[in-house]
């Protein structure tokens, strides 16, 4: 066989051999195959295409935006905090005003989530703040991380110089400049004045659309919450250049300038407000030397009863608004903010001249006349009878006069001079006689005097006090004997004694309006709104607080008369119940004293103790009224010892004039 047949009869045979397993076959395309390799292929062109698309876009079309974007990752815009207005007297002196400071912040975005806690700590510990209070504040600004926290608002050149050296310990904190409330004269007004804080998450709520923002100070209490809007100015803008720590790298940019706040003026007069609180000190010492040992505190309202302007205003114990400045001292400002704290110091934070509560005692007797002789319970110069003791009702219930040696007839006006209890017990229980609608008839006559109703000051802070009514007491208690009106409610509610409750402004806006003739005055702090210009340039003023038209009570000429007379004979005649304190003063005062019995708690005295409340209230000169005074002692005796001494000061201050030394009793 040839070669050829073989090699032929030899292919045709091993096509119909099996294959040798030793030999790996060549792969084979099979149709499905194909398609499938072909759909792989076009989906992995068309992400080629998508992301050369993308790319392209990126770098090509929106290559400035992202450039940019990518370089303001280096720049922050920082809020500038404007200064805010100073708060002057009425004849321009400065009672708050601004200082240069250095605040420490903390930008929460600059800082990495795994060292907040540590950092924290670490910047707690150095800048004396509480760790829990700042980790609270950095949890609520996790969703808005570039808003800075001030952590404190006054920080020493040392522990600046501190945090500078150790900057990589301290990611996200930065130094800036801010200005701090100055208290030129202490603590005078702290009351009046309140203090400026950090805006609240409640308080950014409301007044976001205002403009406010997340960091900013506010106003927290007094003339700087009240008068905020005016006192805070603009803040500015400024843009820096700041490094993977969050710390600047180099000068800020100003973007927009922050424009100061406008200066307030009050109607306060300075020197009457310091005279006014040497006044309570000087009270409260003088019951200490009368045995008043529990006397601890008191108020004084001066006014003008012409237009109802605020001359001063004092509460005692007070406090220095300095505590408020740079985060203090948490033991400073623990009696501020503490109860327990707060209850041992006497409450320094209460306003007591607002928000103090008393019965008014004996400085009351005066509405009680105008009401009874405006409902004809009674005439003026009709002689009742003072005595000693006198019995009402169907038990025939006992009630005193202060004065046990007394028993005369007397007309309206002597009863005044000489405070007969038993004169306005008469007048009380003629009023339970008339039945459920005389009753109720004085205390309706109070509150048209502004009686159990804030006056209207225009700080706010106002006590509305309490004029119990047969109605009050129905709704208040739960016992039937307690739910009932009896004589005894009606005898005591016209010496001003048992449920009623006042604070000093409304008794001093009340004695405006006998001063005056008649006219129920709103008392008012602020005078103008001002531009400052240069020092030795007179400030421009933006905007007038006119006072509220004082309101007409509709009183008689005749009964405003008679209540004047008793109220001068009180300070003049031989009887009067003060005239050992004003009758040879040169300036004619009149006013009327009051001793008011309070439940107060005291250690080691049963639950239900009882002090007497010191008070006097007045004007002068008697027939050309330019200032009313209301003196409250708390716990301080008689109104004679006390308050009424603390008074004549300020009339000595206000009418540069002294008086002779006082002949001191113990008189209602």
């Amino acid at each position: 066989m040839s070669d050829g047949a073989y090699r032929e009869r030899r292919s045709l045979s091993e096509r119909f051999l099996p294959p040798d397993p030793r030999v790996r076959e060549p792969y084979r395309l099979t149709p499905p195959l194909a398609l499938r390799v072909g759909i792989l292929g076009a989906v992995a062109l068309a992400l080629f295409a998508i992301l050369f698309l993308r790319l392209w876009s990126l770098q090509v079309l929106s290559g400035d935006e992202y450039l940019n974007a990518a370089q303001n990752n280096q720049l922050r815009l920082v809020r500038l905090e404007a200064p805010r207005g100073s708060i002057v007297d009425r004849r321009g002196r400065a009672i708050v005003s601004n200082v240069p400071g250095t605040a420490v912040q903390l930008w929460v975005g600059d800082v990495p989530e795994e060292r907040r806690a540590e950092l924290i700590r670490k910047l707690a510990k150095v800048l004396n703040v509480p760790a829990g209070e700042l980790g609270r504040k950095v949890e609520a600004r996790r969703n808005d991380p570039l808003t800075p926290i001030v952590v404190k608002a006054s920080v020493s050149e040392e522990k600046i110089h501190y945090l500078y050296e150790r900057r990589a310990e301290f990611p996200g904190v930065r130094v800036a400049g801010a200005y701090l409330r100055s208290y030129p004269y202490g603590s005078l007004a702290a009351h009046l004045l309140g203090h400026v804080g950090e805006i609240s998450e409640d308080e950014l709520k409301k007044l976001r659309r205002k403009g406010y923002r997340a960091g900013d100070r506010i106003g927290k209490t007094g003339i700087e919450a009240a008068f905020d809007t005016y006192l805070r100015g603009r803040p500015g803008a400024a843009q820096i250049r700041v490094d993977s720590l969050g710390n600047q790298v180099s000068d800020s940019e100003l973007r927009q300038e922050a424009r100061a706040g406008y200066a307030l003026r009050l109607t306060l007069d300075v020197k009457l407000q310091r005279a006014a609180e040497e006044a309570l000190a000087y009270g409260i010492d003088l019951a200490h030397q009368n045995k008043h040992w529990a006397a601890n505190g008191g108020a004084i309202v001066a006014l003008d009863p012409r237009d109802g302007a605020v001359r001063a205003l004092a509460s005692s114990p007070t406090y220095r608004p300095s505590v408020f400045v740079g985060r203090s001292d948490p033991q400073k400002l623990a009696p501020l903010l503490d109860e327990e704290a707060a209850r041992r110091a006497n409450y320094p934070g209460l306003n007591r001249a607002l928000a103090g509560l008393y019965p008014p005692g004996s400085t009351w007797k005066p509405v009680t006349a105008l009401a009874g002789m405006q409902e004809h319970v009674f005439s003026a110069y009709d002689s009742l009878q003072c005595t000693p003791v006198a019995y009402y009702g169907l038990d025939r219930q006992k009630f005193v006069n202060w004065n046990p040696y007394v028993n005369r007839p007397m007309t309206l006006p002597e009863a005044l001079a000489e405070s007969c209890d038993t004169y306005f017990y008469e007048i009380g229980n003629r009023f339970y006689e008339r039945g459920r609608e005389g009753r109720e008839r004085m205390q309706q006559w109070a509150r048209g005097f502004g009686f159990g109703t804030p006056t209207g000051l225009d700080i706010g802070g106002e006590a509305e006090g309490l004029v119990p009514t047969p109605d009050w007491r129905w709704k208040t208690f739960e016992s039937d004997w307690d739910k009932a009106w009896n004589p005894g409610d009606s005898i005591q509610l016209a010496i001003g004694q048992k449920d009623l409750l006042v604070t000093p402004i409304q008794m001093a806006a009340f004695y405006a309006m006998l001063a005056n003739g008649g006219k129920l005055v709103t008392p008012h702090l602020a005078s103008a709104v001002e531009q400052p210009r240069a020092k030795g340039s007179p400030s421009v003023v933006l905007r007038r607080f006119a006072p509220p038209p004082p309101r007409p009570t509709g009183i008689d000429p005749g009964a405003l008369a008679a209540i004047r007379d008793g109220l001068y004979l009180a300070t003049h005649s031989t009887t009067g119940t003060s005239s050992g304190v004003f009758a040879n003063y040169p300036i004619p005062i009149s006013g009327k004293t009051g001793t008011a019995e309070k439940v107060v708690p005291l250690p080691g005295y049963p639950s239900d103790h009882l002090e007497d409340q010191s008070w006097w209230c007045g004007w002068g000169p008697s027939n050309d009224a330019r200032l009313v005074v209301c003196a409250l002692i708390e716990n301080g005796g008689h109104g004679s010892t006390a308050a009424a001494p603390a008074a004549l000061r300020l009339f000595e201050r206000f009418f540069s004039r002294d008086a002779p030394p006082a002949i001191l009793t113990e008189t209602d």
